[in-house]
């Protein structure tokens, strides 16, 4: 009886998880589909009539916007990266004293909404900004030229807000790292360089899989910044998602492409998981041999 209790505890522990999961995305989900399968309206009802067409012409009238909502996820990714590595790395290995406060630095955005961080960086990129006087000082941007409107706008926004998600894990697993391991690399006549590359970069993996994930996840299905950051041209798959349930009211086309969005980020992560590889996922590789 007590070997069967021990047994069992690590399913009653993942009861509660398992529980939330079923309601709170299984059963929606099926809800969702079954909608996307209707026809009808608010007027009339929606019958369930087994509309494929729905999702057909959803993808044919829609590419456009689903390609340009994973091309600005994997801009704002990329960006996020770049700009989180080299603080996360400061803040895990040279923060010192100062840790905490560069930690809170990082998460004190989310202290304020999600929207009027959007709208702020709107009042940054305006076109009467100093940033903006400064960046044609500088001849990055024309003279009679704009930054709000325009796609290195959306991914700005989108940069900025999801920097965090990428920064925490990173930091995470840089906090992790042996430093006695990137020593033994230099005792061995390895340069800065193939250090880096050869044992940070390697054991950091599982910060850099997670970090990319909570990132462009979240920015593929995001309208926010390119509703006020963007314009009708920078339109995002969210954006018209939004605009099927909320203005148009055709609920059979927005749970269509909200499903089709759903299976595309899958499928993505799914091959970018094992491009990566599990270990990276997991963090199993820990221990350098």
């Amino acid at each position: 009886m007590t070997s069967l209790r021990q047994r069992l505890i690590p399913y009653w522990l993942l009861g509660p998880g398992l529980l939330w999961l079923l309601f709170f995305f299984v059963i929606p989900m099926y809800f969702m589909f079954e909608l996307s399968l209707k026809t009808g309206s608010l007027e009339t009802g929606y019958q369930l009539t087994w509309n494929w067409s729905n999702y057909a012409d959803s993808i044919s009238e829609y590419s456009t916007q689903f390609g340009r909502a994973f091309y600005y996820a994997g801009a704002a990714t990329v960006f996020s990266l770049l700009i989180g590595y080299p603080l996360a790395y400061a803040i895990a290995i040279k923060g010192g004293r100062w840790k905490n406060l560069m930690l809170f630095a990082v998460i004190a955005p989310f202290f304020t909404t999600y929207l009027i961080r959007t709208i702020a960086w709107k009042t940054i990129l305006d076109d009467s900004s100093i940033v903006v006087d400064a960046l044609k000082f500088l001849h990055i941007v024309p003279e009679d030229g704009r930054v709000l409107a325009t796609s290195g706008a959306v991914i700005a926004g989108l940069t900025y807000n999801f920097l965090p998600f990428m920064v925490l894990p990173l930091y995470a697993s840089l906090e992790r790292l042996d430093l006695r391991l990137v020593e033994a690399s230099k005792d061995l006549y390895a340069n800065s360089r193939a250090t880096f590359f050869k044992v940070t970069l390697p054991l950091t993996a599982p910060g850099i899989v997670a970090g990319t994930l909570l990132c462009f996840i979240p920015a593929a299905g995001d309208y926010v910044n390119s509703t006020f950051l963007g314009g009708t041209k920078q339109a995002m798959i969210g954006n018209v998602i939004q605009s099927k349930y909320l203005v148009i009211n055709d609920y059979p086309v927005a749970a269509a492409l909200s499903f089709t969005l759903l299976v595309l980020i899958m499928l993505l992560l799914m091959a970018y998981i094992k491009f990566a590889g599990t270990e990276s996922l997991m963090g199993e590789e820990d221990e350098v041999k």
